[in-house]
This record gives C-alpha cells, structure tokens and sequence, in this order.
C-alpha cells in the first residue's frame, strides 16, 4: 500500500519519526517510510487477521465462532516497526507516535471508504480506573479522539466500564483470555446505536468480543473495531 498525503499535510515539515530525517509532513513520517510499514492489506473482513491474499470470505476462525462485532479494521500489522511504536505511546507516554498511529488508521479508513458524519459512535476501550491511574492516560481514549476528529463521528468515552481489573492478558490462550474478561465489562444504553470500538491491538479479539456483546444486550444495533493494528 502506498501512503498518500493530503493538503493538509504539506502545510508545515516535520521529521520522520522512524529515520529521523526531514519528512517534509507534519505526520512525522517520511514517504518512504510510510511505504515500507506492514500494511494490514489482506485481513479477514471479520476479524482482520491478517492472511496472504485478498478474499471476501471471513477467515475459518470467524466462519467456525463468529465474533459479536460484525466487522474488524486494522490498518497495521503488528511488527516491527508498529510494535514499538505502540509500546512508546502506551508505556512511555510517547504522544507523538500515537498521534501518528492515530492519523494512519484515520487515513485506512477513508482508503476503505469513510463513514458519513456521525454515522457510528465511536467507544474506545476502557481501562480499569486503578490501571489508568497508573498509566495516567488511555491509550484508546486518544486514538478515539484523533479518529472521531479526523472522520467527524461522535465520542462516548464512558460508554462502557471496566468494571472489574483483570490480569495481564499477554500469555493466556484464547480461552482463557475470554474466562478472563468475563463480567470484566459494562455498558451504558446504547439504543439503535452503530458503535465502532476503538483500541490500539486487537490480538485474540476476546476483548473487543466481550465488550460488543455487552454493548450488543445494551441495545446496540451494530458493533464494528477499529484498530491501530492487528496481532499475526
């Protein structure tokens, strides 16, 4: 996929935040660069696992046990360079790179073909309040913001709450990553709504599964994620 830049972006010149040379964007990222990054081109429509050719047909994950969100957009596969590059934003505080992140999922999504204004409600996911303490932001919280900005949809940051802490995730299965969030969340009414999630990695997708489901019995009429990137 090749990175195409707008008006806007010729407006002031920044420096690459990968090569540190002169992007000559205000992305911070330079042509090249934005060429060579992984690119989640061919995923499942479903699930955005990423596969080696194009196709229309979920992946054989999601025709087996279909998730409870009806649709996954990733732009970004999750390796090197993305991966740390989310890690700085998320555990250094490292802004910059979100907000790039952030404008390259913007940037998918219109590719993809972009939403009218207003057309979904957009829900990042929630941290436990003791874990975004401790962070001092969270992560999907800004990326939402970014994205809502730059597709101008609405933001319901309360939306849905943790309601309750749960480990790590990192090293658990599948399974037991969806043991693990079970009763984990809680959602406002979400009457006829059309909800995109909003989060940095979807890796099993038992997150963003748990909290469609909760947003799905609160009346929602649709639930789809939108995602920095997606775990291989």
């Amino acid at each position: 996929m090749v990175y195409e830049f707008g008006w806007v972006d010729r407006l002031l010149p920044g420096t690459c935040i990968l090569c540190g040379t002169a992007s000559g964007q205000p992305r911070d990222l330079c042509t090249p660069c934005a060429n060579d990054l992984p690119w989640n081109e061919h995923g499942c429509p479903r699930c955005a696992m990423p596969l080696p050719d194009a196709q229309s047909a979920a992946c054989g994950h999601c025709l087996s046990k279909a998730p409870h969100f009806a649709a996954c957009v990733a732009a970004l596969r999750y390796t090197y360079p993305v991966r740390q590059l989310i890690s700085r934003f998320k555990f250094n505080a490292d802004l910059a790179s979100g907000r790039l992140l952030s404008q390259l999922l913007v940037q998918r999504l219109i590719t993809l073909g972009a939403p009218a204004p207003g057309e979904f409600v957009l829900v990042p996911v929630p941290l436990h309040p003791r874990r975004r303490s401790e962070r001092g932001f969270n992560q999907a919280e800004r990326i939402a913001r970014i994205v809502a900005h730059g597709l101008r949809q609405n933001l319901q940051a309360g939306l849905v709450e943790r309601v309750r802490q749960t480990p790590d995730q990192k090293n658990l299965t599948a399974a037991a990553r969806r043991a693990n969030l079970r009763g984990a969340f809680r959602a406002g009414s979400c009457a006829g709504l059309r909800v995109a999630l909003i989060d940095d990695v979807v890796t099993t997708g038992a997150t963003a599964d748990a909290i469609s489901a909760a947003m799905l019995t609160a009346g929602a009429r649709e639930v789809r994620v939108w995602c920095l990137a997606r775990a291989i």
